[in-house]
């Protein structure tokens, strides 16, 4: 009960460090040190005296996703990377996204300032809008109240998917109306809202999905097959409330690579984060001649090819050679010659490479030993992945090529009498009594004129 309350609502960072940055004027930017507290002890909000007041801020987050995001934070992880900005409310400015805005002009209920809030980190990226109090609190702490207004949040910011199959981006967003904004309305329940997909291409976002539930408007076709979860949670009249916009792009291939901003679009108010989805698929690898090599003594083996085949990106592919076994029995690096193949382009988007090894002459020693090699690639783990073949020197041990041959023949002309004889029984049985006893007599009588006939 209690307990368990406490231990959740005490868990992760007490305040976020960030840059406050804005325009310098010259084209700069200046960037001055603020401070957002999450939570404070009993004791109430630590002093600051190193911040500007108005840039030491004490979060109210009505609708929670914000402080939810930070709870889950790890205690040992780097600290997450934030900056803050002004903020100014605006109507969208995409044609399918203005009937969200009926009027251009903002109303009155938003004025003042808000503040842009941008935190990025390995396990979350989010956005928040914050509507800061116009003076700082004196007591107990000169410090800032700022209520939280619109989070758009993932949990996945670098998605990593193998080629081929399909592409989950998550994004939630919570929205709680501000206190200002409380004029008198008829309407109850979450707002319109617009949600938007992009690719970031060579500096300019193409355009894959938008959608404004609940609002009639002609929306751009979806590309790519694309769709997206574009849905309130609830409707409950007077919020706040949590929203989905996960994203589902089927079948990756490597042209889908790259960064994508998801926005969330109110009325006046933006949120939006982006994430890195990276395409991967690692290689099977195959090592040939196998599972045996032939060689005569003091004579090199036939070359080996290491086959790394059906694998994405393609940069990046490291074929290393090892010996195992014969005299020390340990491993060790290979002898002679090595090189990659020129890379082959698969319809897929995957890509296959080989590694060669010519291997010097062997001797009798060599008998036995193991020549692996080792596939290192970003797809795979760090230990990478391996195959490896056998090397049997002939006339070593066991029978040699000759001998070999030799027994081969032997058992096969050794079948053929076999199967000669077995004829012979067979006719002898199929052949009826009579013409046993008459064939047994006339096989030992010899014809009189025999001689004559010759």
């Amino acid at each position: 009960g209690l307990a368990t309350v406490v231990s959740v609502v005490s868990a992760g960072p007490e305040a976020i460090e960030c840059w406050f940055v804005e325009d310098a004027g010259g084209g700069g930017l200046s960037k001055k040190p603020a401070t957002l507290l999450l939570r404070h002890g009993p004791r109430g909000p630590p002093p600051r005296p190193d911040l500007d007041p108005k840039l030491y801020f004490k979060v109210d987050d009505p609708a929670g996703m914000l402080l939810a995001a930070f709870r889950r934070y790890p205690a040992g992880a780097s600290a997450p990377h934030c900056e803050m900005s002004r903020f100014i409310p605006f109507p969208a400015s995409a044609k399918w996204a203005r009937s969200l805005s009926p009027e251009q002009n903002c109303p009155r209920a938003l004025d003042g300032d808000w503040l842009l809030v941008s935190v990025s980190s390995t396990l979350f990226s989010l956005s928040s809008l914050l509507r800061p109090q116009p003076e700082p609190l004196r007591e107990p702490v000169v410090i800032t109240m700022a209520t939280v207004v619109l989070t758009v949040l993932t949990h996945n910011p670098a998605p990593r998917v193998q080629l081929g199959k399909d592409a989950v981006l998550d994004l939630r967003f919570a929205y709680a109306p501000s206190a200002l904004e409380g004029s008198p309305s008829l309407d109850v329940g979450p707002p319109p809202f617009g949600l938007e997909w992009r690719r970031q291409h060579r500096g300019k976002g193409h355009l894959l999905l938008a959608a404004t539930p609940g609002l009639a408007g002609r929306m751009p076709p979806a590309q790519e097959k694309a769709t997206a979860f574009a849905a309130w949670d609830d409707d409950e009249p007077w919020g706040p409330w949590t929203g989905n916009g996960t994203f589902w792009l089927p079948a990756v291939k490597p042209s889908q690579e790259g960064v994508y901003l998801a926005t969330v679009h109110l009325p006046y108010l933006q949120g939006q984060v982006s994430l890195e989805l990276t395409v991967h698929k690692a290689p099977r690898v195959s090592l040939t001649p196998a599972p045996v090599v032939w060689a005569a003594p003091g004579e090199a083996p036939p070359e080996l090819l290491c086959l790394a085949s059906h694998f994405f990106p393609s940069e990046g592919l490291e074929v290393k050679w090892e010996l195992r076994g014969g005299p020390g029995g340990s491993s060790r690096k290979v002898e002679g010659k090595t090189w990659l193949s020129t890379i082959r382009h698969h319809s897929d988007g995957s890509v296959s490479q080989s590694g060669h090894l010519q291997l010097p002459p062997v001797t009798a020693k060599q008998h036995g030993v193991h020549y692996v090699c080792r596939v290192y690639h970003s797809s795979l783990p760090a230990s990478g992945r391996s195959a490896d073949v056998t090397l049997e020197v002939a006339g070593f041990s066991g029978p040699s090529i000759e001998d070999g041959i030799g027994l081969f023949l032997s058992a096969f002309l050794l079948l053929g009498l076999l199967k000669v004889l077995g004829w012979l029984v067979a006719a002898y049985w199929t052949i009826p009594e009579v013409s046993k006893e008459k064939a047994t007599a006339a096989s030992l009588t010899i014809p009189r004129n025999s001689k004559k006939s010759q």
